[in-house]
């Protein structure tokens, strides 16, 4: 039975807010995004945001009539800055330009969307920033004075971005992208089961040379492996990402380390493996390498002899972290990528390796795929969990990992 997918924003309703600026553009795509993304979406404007975008085309993509004014008569009580924040999940100010991040850290209230913000339940209604402005009024000490103050006050901040600017300037400033809003507020609202805690993940293939053209690898695409580390990191976990050679995004707030081969992998990995509590071991390493890579492509000579190619074996660097001495041990969590027998395969690879928990996967049903089937495998026995999307299922793991783990 599969897991059903559910939007990641479903049941959530949200108030966006926007005040003056150019990044008002990228609001109606993050405004489109929520939508898709399962929430009800209420737009505010101030007076300078309807300068550079229209109420029409918010409420177009809304699907709600847009509020710009604290004198909106539609309101029975004539209290929008109350009414309009008495069932939100959350607000998200995007653009909030500096003057605007300024009211807040004041606590002034000149216009609609400054005044709910102070009126909003602040227990219950998180208030969410996303800053757009130009590079010197980002790093002016007023800004970042009051940057500090609203989040002294319990604002998140989201972003900004460097990049080039819409006055010609490059610097940071600009403000997150519109899938970045969406996956950092889908990120907001995940249970931070990991808080505090630090996460190593290894995630895709490896690649053996054998020359400087060819080489030994395998189809994982490295899709689960980032999904972990992106669920640990919504989880609130500290995370760095051994990446071998895949072409993917790295998740917001994962800390990268790119490598080759199983003995880069191995060199990365031992000396981070003391500095995180928790090791998954996602990769799909090379059991074995040439044992003499060339330094020149071998060229076929006409004679229709294969030339011989010796094989060693790689580390193992899953055990070899296992073996760590207590202290620098991380609790340990190893994935066995099979073709047959997943159960056996993977109860063999738990014992072998002398770790808590093993998560077992048929490889060629499951590489470059977006969707999984897990086996968990422990001391105590096994535990299937169903055919998902490979976020849910990570998300999953993830809290089994924060459940087992000291």
């Amino acid at each position: 039975m599969a897991i059903p997918t559910p939007l990641p924003l479903h049941g959530k309703h949200i108030v966006l807010g926007l005040s003056g600026g150019v990044a008002c553009y990228k609001a109606a795509d993050f405004a489109r995004e929520l939508v898709k993304a399962g929430a009800t979406v209420q737009v505010v404007m101030t007076e300078a945001a309807t300068q550079f975008i229209t109420s029409v085309t918010m409420q177009a993509l809304s699907n709600r009539p847009v509020y710009t004014s604290q004198w909106d008569a539609r309101e029975p009580n004539h209290m929008p800055h109350i009414n309009l924040t008495r069932e939100a999940d959350a607000i998200v100010v995007a653009p909030a330009s500096a003057d605007f991040i300024a009211q807040l850290a004041q606590g002034r209230a000149g216009e609609l969307l400054a005044l709910l913000c102070l009126a909003r339940p602040i227990e219950r209604c998180p208030l969410l920033v996303a800053p757009a402005m130009n590079r010197e009024m980002w790093s002016h000490p007023a800004t970042q004075r009051n940057v500090a103050q609203i989040r002294a006050d319990g604002a998140t901040v989201l972003g900004p971005a460097a990049g080039d600017q819409a006055c010609g300037e490059t610097g940071d400033g600009r403000m997150l992208e519109a899938d970045e809003l969406r996956d950092e507020l889908v990120a907001f609202f995940q249970p931070k089961l990991l808080a505090g805690r630090s996460v190593l993940v290894t995630a895709g293939p490896t690649f053996e040379a054998i020359d400087p053209v060819r080489g030994i690898t395998n189809h994982s695409s490295g899709k689960m492996g980032f999904a972990i580390a992106r669920a640990a990191a919504e989880a609130g976990a500290r995370v760095t990402l051994v990446a071998g050679p895949v072409h993917l995004p790295t998740p917001r707030g994962v800390r990268r380390i790119d490598v080759q081969s199983a003995a880069q992998m191995l060199a990365a990995v031992l000396p981070e493996a003391p500095l995180h509590g928790i090791f998954v071991a996602t990769a799909a390493v090379a059991d074995w390498r040439p044992a003499n890579a060339t330094d020149a492509k071998i060229k076929k000579d006409g004679s229709g002899r294969v030339p011989a190619l010796a094989l060693t074996e790689n580390a193992d660097i899953l055990a070899t972290v296992a073996r760590l001495p207590a202290g620098q041990r991380p609790w340990c969590v190893g994935f066995a990528a099979e073709s047959h027998d997943l159960a056996r395969h993977a109860r063999d690879k738990l014992q072998r390796k002398g770790v808590p928990l093993v998560v077992g996967n048929l490889g060629p049903a499951t590489f470059g795929r977006d969707d999984n089937t897990l086996l968990l495998v422990d001391a105590n026995g096994e535990r299937e969990l169903p055919t998902g999307d490979k976020l849910s299922l990570a998300r999953l793991l993830v809290a089994e990992i924060a459940a087992r783990s000291p």
